[in-house]
């Protein structure tokens, strides 16, 4: 049976409903400046490189199609995948939760008798709070992604799928690196080289003397059993071939039928989120190879939600979303509000609408209404997820207060009644006396106008404007 996230466990559930996080965003001016150049630079490199493919439109499309037809043969592909892995020496665990899939990771991690893991970034591991679990059993994970080690080291939340710390500034980083890296120079600079100096002089020794290894996964191809991660600084292949052991955690949704479906994935990951044409790091393995890299590989399947998702015929596109943050760019309420507003690991108009299927749109419910319904999300996704008509799907699964529903029944039982309603146009001429824009409106009606403004109701009706004709 299709179940949700656990509550308790990981980063799906923020601490108070958007509204009220927006606000507290909205009042920071450095924040919305740093997230305006960042997601405008992005927007600028990521629309030059598409526009340089005449076909990105039927790539798209190819992305969209095979997406809908791994999620309609899921449970084959899984049960392919581990049949792939097992026979190349890899030992495959299914997770149902967050939960057990900590529990797993964990109990590995204790058996090599290591304290310490070296972590590629992970949207799934974040979403478990892998980190969490084992900083509680002792165990010290060190982020190796620039971005992911910023937010580390800062004791702090990722805000972007792609960028963990868009949030922050040069300087901001500089004082962080200056308060919580060991052996930094103390003369250290905000200049960005600078920076990537000093985190690679932190992060050398770990690389060289960590022995296990945690990672999630871009792709995993089912017909081979191969696991791809694709990533742009180098990290994550110190990651996936130093260590002794490697542990792979992947949602269920990431595995692709074919070798050959990495040909059009692998053109529109890197063109719709880093506005590369291509990842300068694209790691696969296929289990152990003797004497070569880890000589211990493990892969977690995680659901922690996703069939719950499944199950829902709508709601299932949100599933075919391979991380680019292509949505997150373009989004004007993101751009605005930054990630930490939306309470969830999966910010910006696909965490909208994929962190309330995953816990149950109750746990989450003012995040279908953190949106516009522009539509500038579904025109940037590399897989066509139709993100708007998810959105109003969830909104229609959120609670509504009985005043909202009281309301909505009776224009229903108006507007079914031609008389009834025409008296109804009549009487919104009174509207007038409401004040400008509705201000007038008595509670709880005028909590409605706070944000919107009553229409100017018509000086004549089409109903009398067709009378007199």
């Amino acid at each position: 049976m299709s179940t949700h996230a656990p509550k308790g466990v990981g980063h799906l559930r923020g601490d108070e409903p958007f509204p009220a996080a927006a606000k507290v965003a909205l009042a920071n001016p450095q924040l919305r400046r740093n997230l305006q150049h960042a997601t405008t630079t992005i927007r600028g490199k990521s629309g030059r490189v598409i526009a340089e493919l005449p076909d990105w439109q039927e790539l798209r499309s190819a992305g969209s199609a095979l997406k809908a037809y791994t999620m309609a043969n899921l449970p084959r592909l899984l049960e392919q995948l581990e049949e792939r892995v097992t026979a190349a020496g890899g030992v495959v665990h299914w997770a149902a939760d967050a939960t057990e899939a900590n529990r797993i990771v964990t109990d590995l991690v204790r058996q090599t008798g290591e304290q310490r893991v070296i972590k590629v970034k992970s949207m799934a591991t974040q979403e478990i709070g892998l980190n969490e679990a084992l900083e509680d059993a002792g165990i010290t994970p060190v982020e190796t992604d620039l971005a992911e080690l910023i937010v580390q080291l800062g004791h702090d939340k990722p805000s972007h799928i792609l960028v963990p710390a868009i949030h922050r500034n040069r300087s901001e980083i500089r004082e962080i690196f200056l308060r919580e890296m060991p052996g930094v120079d103390p003369e250290l600079t905000d200049n960005p080289p600078d920076l990537a100096g000093a985190a690679r002089r932190y992060l050398r020794e770990t690389f060289l003397s960590t022995k296990v290894a945690v990672s999630g996964a871009n792709f995993g191809i089912a017909e081979t059993g191969t696991l791809a991660v694709v990533e742009s600084e180098g990290n994550g292949r110190m990651c996936l071939t130093l260590p002794d052991t490697l542990i792979t955690v992947m949602g269920i949704e990431k595995v692709v039928p074919a070798w050959q479906d990495l040909e059009v994935f692998l053109q529109l990951l890197p063109r719709a989120s880093t506005g590369e044409r291509m990842n300068p790091y694209t790691s696969m393995w296929t289990g152990v190879t003797p004497g070569d890299g880890p000589q211990s590989f493990h892969l977690v399947l995680l659901d922690n939600g996703r069939t719950a998702v499944l199950a829902d015929e709508v709601g299932r596109q949100a599933l075919h979303c391979i991380r680019c943050s292509a949505c997150l760019n373009v989004c004007p309420v993101y751009e605005r509000t930054g990630g930490h507003a939306y309470g969830s690991v999966y910010p910006g108009p696909i965490g909208a609408v994929l962190s309330p299927q995953l816990t149950g749109v109750e746990d989450n419910a003012s995040l279908p209404y953190a949106s516009s319904l522009c539509g500038a999300c579904f025109d940037a996704c590399p897989v066509k997820i139709d993100i708007p008509s998810i959105l109003v799907h969830l909104r229609n699964q959120a609670p509504h207060p009985r005043s909202e529903k009281a309301a909505m029944a009776a224009a229903a039982y108006t507007m079914d009644r031609p008389k009834l309603y025409e008296r109804a146009q009549r009487a919104a001429k009174l509207s007038k006396l409401l004040g400008k824009r509705g201000r007038g409106l008595p509670p709880p009606l005028n909590g409605w106008a706070a944000s919107r403004d009553l229409p100017e109701p018509p000086a004549e009706s089409f109903r009398d404007w067709w009378r007199g004709r």
